[in-house]
């Protein structure tokens, strides 16, 4: 069976105190209560303290991720960060394609294949998020555009490179909203996702393909979602910034 997957995404928040206290605190916790049996546990902190953070966990079974990395290898990028620079401080995994990247900073499908080509170069383990409007789900349009958004980035990658993918499907409209997909919603997207995977890679690759569900995941609903057959875990927002609910989350 494979082990649930539990990400802590910290989007812009918490300063180098902030996170040291809660990677430390967070750390001898499930430890004490012996809730981290049978679960991957990664924490993606701002670029700042990536480094301090990874340092914290070495030794232990948790991971830490990069929120986002540029599509070029170097250059006159201000304020960007590389893929190489990432691997020379011990980062080993990347989260792309998430849908705040795709709205505020307008990234599309052929730059999000760039982020891939280079996070690959460097062997980044990379967490590929998906999802579709509200707009596109009234529609009737979801399924297109999950395919498509596939199609055009993911899929161009070879088995053995697509052995270092984890899908995070996060319908838009739910981040942050308080809204939620509901379970039958959930799982009903990520078995068609699987099943793309099926038709593009074959059976091994499909069952062994991680697909986490994002979208206000909560310390009260995460249970529901997990149970689901093709859900293997969670890419947290909001929740995971709150100590006590992030660690419901992974006990649920």
């Amino acid at each position: 069976m494979k082990k649930k997957i539990v990400i802590a995404n910290w989007k812009m928040n918490y300063d180098l105190h902030e996170t040291t206290f809660f990677i430390r605190n967070f750390l001898k916790i499930i430890f004490e209560r012996k809730i981290n049996h049978n679960k991957k546990i990664i924490i993606s902190p701002s670029f700042p303290f990536l480094y301090i953070s990874n340092q914290i966990l070495q030794g232990t079974s948790l991971r830490i991720s990069a929120q986002n990395v540029h599509h070029m290898d170097k250059g006159s990028y201000t304020g960007e960060v590389s893929a190489s620079m990432l691997k020379s401080i011990g980062i080993s995994k990347v989260i792309l394609g998430h849908s705040e990247r795709r709205g505020f900073f307008f990234e599309k499908n052929d730059v999000l294949l760039k982020k891939i080509k280079i996070s690959l170069k460097y062997g980044l383990k990379i967490i590929f998020c998906i999802g579709e409007t509200e707009t596109e789900r009234k529609k009737d349009q979801q399924f297109d555009i999950i395919k498509n958004q596939l199609e055009k980035t993911v899929f161009h990658c070879s088995p053995d490179e697509i052995k270092l993918f984890c899908i995070a499907y996060e319908p838009i409209w739910a981040i942050g909203t308080g809204k939620n997909a509901t379970y039958k919603q959930a799982q009903t997207m990520h078995e068609f996702i699987r099943y793309l995977f099926l038709k593009k890679y074959g059976e091994y690759i499909s069952n062994q393909i991680y697909i986490l569900y994002g979208g206000s995941i909560t310390d009260l609903n995460a249970k529901y979602f997990f149970l689901q057959k093709d859900i293997d875990g969670g890419l947290v927002g909001n929740s995971s910034l709150k100590m006590e609910k992030f660690l419901k989350i992974i006990k649920s």
